[in-house]
């Protein structure tokens, strides 16, 4: 019996170490989250999207969202701009093999900066569901020219996490860095993944996690594979596949 008290006592140390830390990054993660929250630039202040081209659709796509989830079924939500809504146009095929079975709901749309997401957030009805997992994809239209700074972007990323803790503190966040732009390394693509980088600081491996998937659209020179994002900016329908590919398991896992 004497010889078993120094595994216990390490089984027991590893648990007491296992435990802290895990207390520590919940502090750390709480304070993330009011810290955003008592900021107030415009990447962490809600507004209702202002631009003449997307008011009515935007309006008539949010009427939808709010529709689909009084069906009390959603189970995942899918939360950023075009990028993510674009699973239901250009990635539509994998959305439907992988995500429409797991009862998704795209809360992607177009046009949307952090702060449009967080309006949306306060005005979207929730009130049927109870979605166990989150997709948050978010920032990269903050990264123009000279509208946010990276830690500007940060924030409202994070502000957008801790809306959907908030509001469903047993839901689990998959939080993906914002995916690379423009044809060659620049100022901007450094910005969003800086962003994405402090960002990812609010993820503890477990409630949150965090996914960088820049490499899958990058050669090895770094230059933009535009055979995935034509645009520079959008993936078209191969890189809808391999962004589905990527990020499947870690979904699963997630949700098991």
């Amino acid at each position: 019996m004497q010889k078993m008290w120094p595994a216990v006592f390490l089984i027991a140390g590893g648990c007491l170490v296992f435990l802290n830390c895990t207390i520590r990054q919940e502090h750390r993660q709480a304070h993330l989250f009011r810290s955003a929250a008592k900021k107030t630039h415009a990447a962490v202040t809600p507004v209702p999207i202002s631009f003449e081209a997307v008011q009515e659709w935007y309006w008539i796509r949010q009427d939808a969202v709010n529709a689909r989830l009084k069906e009390c079924n959603a189970d995942i939500l899918f939360v950023g701009n075009s990028i993510m809504h674009e699973w239901e146009n250009t990635g539509k095929e994998y959305w439907d093999h992988h995500f429409a079975p797991l009862n998704a709901v795209n809360l992607g749309f177009g046009w949307d900066w952090t702060q449009h997401t967080l309006w949306r957030l306060d005005h979207t009805d929730f009130d049927a569901v109870s979605p166990k997992l989150s997709v948050v994809l978010i920032g990269t239209n903050n990264s123009n020219e000279n509208d946010n700074t990276a830690e500007e972007i940060a924030d409202g990323i994070i502000a957008v996490c801790g809306r959907l803790h908030s509001r469903f503190p047993k839901m689990k966040i998959l939080l993906l860095a914002i995916f690379p732009r423009q044809a060659e390394p620049c100022t901007q693509r450094t910005k969003v993944a800086e962003a994405s980088a402090l960002a990812s600081r609010i993820a503890d491996g477990r409630q949150i996690r965090y996914l960088d998937l820049s490499a899958l659209f990058l050669n090895g020179d770094d230059s933009l594979k535009q055979e995935l994002m034509p645009d520079c900016l959008h993936p078209n329908k191969k890189g809808y596949r391999v962004w589905a590919e990527a990020v499947v398991p870690v979904i699963h896992e997630m949700l098991e």
